[in-house]
């Protein structure tokens, strides 16, 4: 990432720490943020992204042991009915007092494309629907490695499709958080190359937008990260790549082409050793004309957006006035 680009990202985020370097005003992270991060590397997550057996292992024991992914912690006030569309469950929450004429959210769940849908994802599905009063959408999408970017992209875009027809693309917001966030930027890159429809907006929580993970300075931030770690996101996007080479647009959105997609609000944190994809992602967009905000903060990790701290207050705040 050029000199050039780390400043420009300053001059629309709130606040950041790139590889040393702190701007002017630049807001410490909250005490709770600090016990966060802290605890966060007590817990098994990184562990599992080690190294590609760990990956190897994890996906097998999923295979022997599936996760559930119904919904679960979506609070009161909350309808749920499901559906299946293209072989798929479907989720539909809604507001239990009624829901004519609301919003729609299409909600991609992240878990590097070996992981399903968690709790935390309901909740904040759950806070959409019951704060926003909007009706969310949650394709189960299948994971690697049975289901690969060839033919998840592609499903995916034609479900985005007939929600935009359905409702129209003024009351559509695709929301994704980390792999979820990937696929719904390669998804619009998808419709907008056959001459489809755009959503409202993209909302972008800590993007996984390159699968190469190849950038020298991820080395450095991969040891602050307390979740991911290199080599397991690289296994992981080699199993969701499939017959694709990594460098795929499909896989690793990046690459794609950006004009004419949807405006984009992304969020990210100097702790994710992601992050200098979102601040480069930013800047191709801004390059192609589309309009962007990018919410890049000082030693927030990977997800911080869902994250029960200030600061992941704060960002959902922005998501819930952004989907109403």
């Amino acid at each position: 990432m050029s000199v050039a680009k780390i400043a420009s990202a300053f001059q629309f985020c709130p606040g950041g720490r790139l590889l040393g370097m702190r701007p002017p005003g630049d807001p410490a992270p909250s005490l709770q943020s600090r016990c966060f991060n802290a605890l966060l590397r007590q817990l098994p997550f990184k562990k599992h992204l080690a190294s590609a057996e760990a990956v190897q292992a994890h996906v097998q024991k999923l295979a022997l042991q599936p996760a559930s992914y119904e919904p679960t912690g979506l609070g009161r006030g909350v309808e749920v009915t499901l559906t299946k569309m293209g072989g798929w469950p479907v989720y539909y929450t809604a507001p239990s007092s009624g829901h004519e004429g609301c919003n729609h959210v299409m909600f991609l769940h992240g878990g590097g494309f070996i992981n399903e849908i968690v709790p935390a994802h309901w909740r904040f599905v759950g806070q959409m629907t019951r704060r926003a009063r909007v009706v969310c959408v949650v394709p189960i999408y299948p994971l690697a490695p049975h289901a690969t970017a060839k033919d998840l992209v592609p499903a995916t875009a034609e479900l985005l499709r007939m929600l935009l027809e359905d409702v129209g693309p003024a009351k559509v917001t695709v929301v994704g958080n980390s792999a979820g966030a990937g696929l719904a930027l390669a998804a619009c890159q998808w419709l907008r190359d056959r001459g489809h429809r755009q959503p409202g907006r993209l909302m972008l929580i800590s993007p996984a937008a390159d699968a190469s993970v190849s950038r020298p300075e991820q080395v450095e931030i991969a040891g602050r990260d307390p979740i991911q770690d290199i080599p397991g996101i690289i296994e992981a996007g080699r199993l969701y790549a499939g017959e694709l080479d990594v460098g795929h647009p499909f896989v690793s959105p990046l690459n794609g082409a950006f004009r004419s997609l949807a405006p984009m609000t992304i969020f990210s944190g100097t702790r994710d050793l992601l992050y200098p994809d979102s601040v480069d992602l930013a800047e191709r967009a801004r390059a192609a004309g589309v309009p962007v905000e990018l919410h890049l903060l000082r030693d927030q990790p990977h997800n911080f957006a869902l994250m029960p701290t200030p600061e992941g207050r704060q960002a959902r705040a922005i998501i819930l006035r952004a989907v109403a």
